[in-house]
């Protein structure tokens, strides 16, 4: 299913249940229809219709909604093997827990706000009729080093646009970890329509600076004093590539 393809459903009890799945991130069915309340044999036929229709996916008795992301990818670096994969519902602490402490080293204030919203929701891939929120992570020995995140609004003045934010662990940069996750992103926000790509960051985040104009990234715009930070004002730089079409 692609992040921007309109939602319809044809049954008030399927968007429901499609709702209810997609608010928590992945639920078992029995509880799915006890909450909902639906008639056992009317909640599996609308199940098999949205499992049909690619809505939803069963794997090992947890409904989740459907993401057609790719696969996973491995690579080999000097010191290590290292894959990268679109996340699934289980990352959610391992990359709450690895956008904190990138946070920690740097300042990257819009990485923090999206650690907290997925915190808060508690569920980590979002798609419904406001928003689409996509991550890709990178393992080593299966332990989260780094993500990529994507959001894009369902507005239509805005449907052709994507918020990212991008980070890897101290400890595992200088691998092209950081660069081979920003491409995976941007493969599925070009394969999903969008045309452009953005993010802001703070000015005093060189590191970050570097890493996307290195990357063909250009700076749109400044919010002079926009952040405040540790007592003295820093201006905003408003990043963003264009994507093929």
């Amino acid at each position: 299913m692609e992040s921007n393809e309109t939602l319809e459903f044809g049954h008030a009890d399927r968007k429901r249940i499609y709702e209810f799945v997609e608010h928590r991130g992945s639920i078992d069915p029995e509880t799915a229809r006890d909450r909902l309340e639906i008639e056992p044999s009317a909640f599996r036929h609308h199940v098999a219709v949205l499992r049909r229709d690619g809505r939803l996916t069963e794997d090992h008795g947890t409904l989740r909604v459907t993401v057609d992301a790719g696969v996973e990818e491995e690579f080999i670096s000097e010191n290590f093997e290292f894959y990268i994969r679109p996340a699934r519902q289980e990352d959610l602490t391992g990359i709450v827990g690895a956008i904190r402490q990138v946070v920690q080293e740097r300042t990257y204030i819009e990485a923090e706000s999206v650690a907290d919203e997925v915190d808060h929701d508690e569920a980590l891939l979002r798609h419904n009729e406001l928003e689409s929120r996509m991550f890709f992570v990178a393992t080593v020995d299966n332990e989260v080093v780094g993500w990529v995140h994507l959001h894009a609004p369902e507005a239509e003045k805005l449907s052709h646009t994507a918020e990212l934010t991008v980070g890897v662990l101290e400890e595992y940069r200088g691998h092209e970890i950081g660069s081979q996750l920003l491409a995976r992103g941007l493969q599925w926000a070009g394969a999903n329509g969008y045309e452009k790509v953005y993010q802001s960051v703070p000015s005093v985040n060189e590191e970050a600076i570097a890493f996307l104009e290195e990357h063909d990234w250009t700076i749109e715009a400044v919010r002079k004093d926009h952040y405040k930070l540790d007592g003295r004002y820093v201006d905003e730089l408003m990043m963003a590539v264009e994507l093929d079409r």
